[in-house]
């Protein structure tokens, strides 16, 4: 029997403080257009605040040139400095019955690193694994380091 789930992991070193990084994840996602715009196209708020646990979220992406949508409900962690993504529905689940990524953000002397996984499931053993989201999500992580490291 095939394993279908799976978890990638990558680390990105970060020159923003671990504190500044986390609070746009916590309460600036809205800006995540503005901020990642060539990745991220759209934020819609469904249900909650910005910043609230458990707020239902719509993000409008492309990845490998193609649109999708992703509707995915938050998790945060203050004491850990992290976000989890639960995701809800979406045009990922044609590929995976779980997508689940996490963001967890380590302080540093200088600057910070973020720890990027994707916990997923497949149907299929055929079913790609979700690389190219973690391409994004790592190219989502220095587009907002730029962001709030910028003066």
């Amino acid at each position: 029997m095939a394993n279908l789930h799976g978890k990638l992991e990558a680390e990105v070193e970060l020159k923003s403080p671990a504190d500044k990084f986390f609070k746009f994840w916590r309460s600036e996602t809205h800006k995540m257009p503005t901020v990642t715009s060539k990745n991220i196209q759209g934020t819609n708020l469904h249900e909650g605040d910005w910043d609230q646990h458990g707020a239902i979220k719509t993000w409008n992406y492309t990845v490998d040139g193609k649109s999708g949508v992703l509707k995915e409900k938050v998790e945060f962690d203050d004491d850990n400095m992290s976000v989890t993504l639960h995701g809800i529905e979406g045009h990922l689940y044609d590929e995976y019955k779980v997508y689940k990524p996490v963001c967890k953000v380590v302080p540093k002397e200088h600057g910070s690193v973020a720890k990027l996984s994707i916990e997923y499931e497949k149907y299929k053993e055929s079913d790609p694994n979700p690389d190219k989201y973690m391409a994004v999500f790592i190219e989502m992580a220095k587009d907002i380091d730029a962001h709030v490291s910028s003066p």
